[in-house]
């Protein structure tokens, strides 16, 4: 492996995605051969129970110049943790998740990192271009109008495969395990004061197996997600009221001497 540290650092999450995974890789490495930039692939296996890890493997070998590093859990830590797991692990400058499970595509990864470096994060959105059933683009419109709603920001997508400098995850630790670490991530970013872009891409849904975002312990995670933005939320106005409140008062002690 080249010691060198790449521009880009892919984080490809991985459970139970025997027949995506390695077309994941694939669309990654397909869409890295037309841009002059360096990166690696970081892939966490969260304790499959298919031939996953094997699948990785053969697509290491069939691609003998990628840089990887594969990462097998011994138990299930969900993908919210292996996420910011896989940003302390990661080498790149910048940081972008692509889901194991071939969703994205090639033209929506193209799309996100011809913005890089124009902002300190580039956020997919779907709007004319979503692609996915009914039912999921009204659950995903509700999580987005309940995130905007207490979080007091106003993305159009909360989720995805944003493309961020790899410092500004490494900042954070999201406590949820499931699939609203990124709203989490983005709010306390964007409490912070962090450049932005949006960009419409393209979406579709997976071709094998069946998604993972609505079974019980995510809904759980999700909505715990939902409070810990609403208790930032509360918890940044007290400080930015306290701060006004001690900013009065030694203006006032000031103007009486």
């Amino acid at each position: 492996m080249d010691e060198k540290a790449p521009l880009i650092t892919f984080f490809i999450p991985c459970l139970n995605e025997e027949g995506n995974v390695g077309r994941t890789m694939d669309m990654v490495v397909n869409v890295m051969k037309e841009r002059a930039e360096s990166y690696e692939i970081v892939v966490i296996d969260d304790a499959s129970v298919d031939g996953s890890v094997e699948e990785v493997r053969r697509h290491e070998a069939k691609h003998p110049g990628l840089q990887i590093q594969l990462v097998v859990n011994r138990f299930t830590r969900g993908l919210g943790r292996n996420y910011f797991i896989a940003a302390q692990r990661a080498r790149g400058e910048y940081y972008m998740i692509v889901n194991g499970d071939a969703s994205e595509t090639e033209e929506l990864m193209g799309a996100i990192l011809s913005q890089r470096g124009k902002a300190d994060a580039i956020i997919p959105y779907f709007g004319a271009k979503e692609m996915r059933t009914f039912g999921r683009r009204v659950i995903s419109r509700s999580f987005v109008f309940c995130v905007s709603l207490l979080s007091g920001h106003r993305l159009k997508y909360y989720n995805g495969p944003v493309l961020h400098k790899t410092d500004n995850v490494r900042s954070w630790f999201s406590e949820t395990a499931g699939f609203g670490y990124q709203a989490e991530l983005l709010c306390r970013l964007l409490d912070e004061g962090i450049t932005y872009i949006e960009v419409e891409v393209t979406n579709s849904d997976r071709t094998f197996g069946v998604t993972k975002a609505f079974k019980l312990n995510n809904i759980l995670a999700v909505i715990n997600s939902l409070g810990h933005i609403f208790l930032r939320r509360i918890q940044q106005g007290m400080i930015r009221r306290n701060a006004e409140r001690t900013s009065e008062l030694y203006r006032q002690k000031k103007g009486g001497e």
